[in-house]
């Protein structure tokens, strides 16, 4: 792999995700690598289909033509999985991974079928169906990114999904204002109908009281996939589980944060400061030591299970 390749995942993370950029440093170098091509992979699509830079600055046309890129995407990924030629640094890095660590070609299929979902700007009636956009555009990724850790016990990967799960839940809860000004919809209605809502309006400030109730009884969904990963930190690699540990610190934060602020949370971006970062990172490794510790494990129970 051409240090050009890596040098090019390594930017996508820094300005993609300063959340998972933080825990990535936890990673030994071989680690590291290969999660921030995956990442940069990722990243990539996302963005090629939400008319984004890094997840940033969308086009305000950003729907017309989406269903061509998507199959671009396709098409490109198709060929980088099948070992073909390619100038493009993210699907060379893509090709690498996989065959490195023997994801199935299903996975990285798996999350272009939930940009697919955003393409066909799906309508989710239930948490269920929440869920499973969920699966496709992070659990995956969880199960993806647990590979490249080592792991290959299905109840392992069942909580690598679980985790990427809670962060979804938690990007939605966070950014449903955003959302909903750029057309995307996915808390749930029957969640929205409990607090009254109908349709999201985000431009009406009276609707924001019980936006936010809909919004933590997203994060309280997400609390138990949250937990639920904690009982995966033990099987991975010490400081591979010290880094999905400090994400996990993280992106928890993001959501006790949108709680506290109340109806005035989407004033601004809910984020962590690199200082809370920090902080979170010596909470992290006590987690990695209690769950090292614990004598039995907590089975999922009630849980949206993976395909």
């Amino acid at each position: 792999m051409t240090d050009a390749v890596i040098a090019k995942s390594e930017q996508a993370i820094a300005q993609g995700s300063q959340s998972f950029a933080t825990a990535a440093r936890l990673f030994d170098r071989r680690t590291r690598d290969d999660a921030v091509m995956l990442y940069a992979w990722c990243r990539y699509c996302d963005d090629v289909i939400d008319g984004q830079t890094l997840g940033h600055d969308q086009t305000g046309n950003f729907r017309d033509g989406q269903q061509y890129r998507l199959s671009v995407l396709r098409h490109q990924t198709a060929a980088a999985l099948c070992g073909g030629q390619t100038n493009e640094p993210v699907f060379q890095a893509l090709c690498r991974v996989v065959d490195r660590h023997q994801i199935p070609v299903r996975h990285p299929e798996e999350l272009l079928r939930g940009f697919e979902m955003d393409v066909e700007e799906r309508s989710y009636a239930t948490i269920e169906d929440t869920l499973d956009y969920c699966y496709h555009v992070a659990g995956v990724v969880g199960v993806m990114m647990s590979m490249i850790m080592g792991a290959r016990d299905p109840h392992v990967l069942d909580r690598a999904c679980d985790l990427g799960i809670a962060f979804q839940l938690t990007n939605i809860a966070r950014d449903v204002v955003e959302d909903a000004r750029a057309g995307r919809y996915y808390m749930p209605a029957d969640v929205l109908a409990r607090h009254g809502i109908t349709e999201i309006d985000p431009n009406d400030r009276t609707q924001r009281t019980q936006l936010h109730a809909a919004a933590v009884e997203l994060l309280d969904v997400a609390e138990a996939y949250y937990q639920s990963a904690y009982q995966g930190l033990a099987s991975l690699p010490p400081r591979s589980a010290w880094a999905i540990a400090t994400a996990r610190r993280v992106y928890r934060a993001i959501g006790t944060k949108l709680r506290t602020a109340g109806p005035n949370a989407w004033e601004e971006r809910v984020s962590t400061t690199k200082a809370e970062k920090a902080a979170l990172l010596s909470v992290a490794l006590g987690d990695v030591v209690r769950s090292r510790l614990r004598t039995q494990e907590v089975p999922r129970q009630g849980l949206w299970q993976r395909p």
